[in-house]
């Protein structure tokens, strides 16, 4: 019988101690789950990781910058000496730079690519044998309503996030057979350091809010349930999906 957590699952969350990922990390943690996080800062992780283990849950984790190729081998090596097989991967990680195209540079629009899209296909390709020996894999990349619609966040933000909902198409139906599921979330402005900048803004913010017929800012814990049940047995007929956490702001008319 199916339950209704994530008792038993091996779990691995990138960009784990920030916003969304930190609230996912908390989310899977306190439904059971065994989650190891990544994330760039080494205090941060550690910090977070006793808090998890103090409140009894089963946490580790390994601090370093998934653009760098070395990195990843490095952390194949930590997962393949500690789990024999991965149930959930959570391409979180991410990063913005806001201006008209015209003012990036060559190097920071690579940059954005290189930690929005890149790191996503790498883990995806570097953990894939883990995820096949799960037998019941689930990966869930976070996204953005911005892979959607021009939200004025910048051009290769949105082309990355384009790009990352598409790769969740085709590895749905690439991997199906091996009964990994792929999903994208995509959620419209919430309340993360990575949104501070902009909603921060009064003028910004008043704009934002009177284009989300729910009239406010969406919060972590609201993304990171979507991302649960997507890593639930419960959702075992769901796949290749582009689950929209927006508020209503996408249906919205004039």
């Amino acid at each position: 019988m199916k339950s209704w957590n994530l008792q038993g699952k091996r779990a691995l969350i990138t960009g784990g101690t920030k916003g969304i990922g930190l609230a996912i990390a908390n989310e899977f943690a306190t439904l059971g789950a065994d989650v190891f996080i990544i994330a760039r800062g080494k205090e941060d992780l550690s910090a977070l990781i006793e808090k998890l283990k103090s409140a009894g849950h089963s946490a580790d984790g390994q601090a370093g910058d998934l653009s760098e190729a070395a990195f990843r081998k490095e952390l194949e090596a930590t997962l393949s000496g500690k789990w024999k097989a991965l149930d959930i991967l959570v391409n979180n990680v991410g990063t913005n730079i806001r201006r008209r195209l015209v003012d990036y540079s060559e190097e920071e629009i690579r940059k954005v690519f290189e930690v929005n899209l890149f790191t996503a296909i790498e883990m995806s390709r570097l953990l894939f044998p883990l995820l096949k020996s799960s037998g019941d894999g689930s990966v869930i990349n976070i996204a953005s309503i911005a892979g959607s619609m021009d939200v004025q966040t910048g051009p290769p933000y949105g082309m990355t996030k384009a790009a990352l909902i598409q790769l969740s198409r085709h590895l749905a139906a690439e991997w199906a057979p091996f009964n990994i599921r792929v999903n994208t979330v995509s959620p419209w402005y919430i309340d993360t350091p990575l949104a501070s900048p902009i909603l921060t803004q009064p003028e910004r913010l008043a704009k934002i809010i009177a284009r989300t017929p729910m009239n406010r800012i969406g919060q972590p814990d609201e993304v990171a349930g979507i991302a649960a049940f997507l890593a639930m047995d419960h959702s075992s007929y769901i796949t290749g999906q582009n689950i929209i956490v927006d508020g209503g702001m996408s249906i919205k008319g004039l």
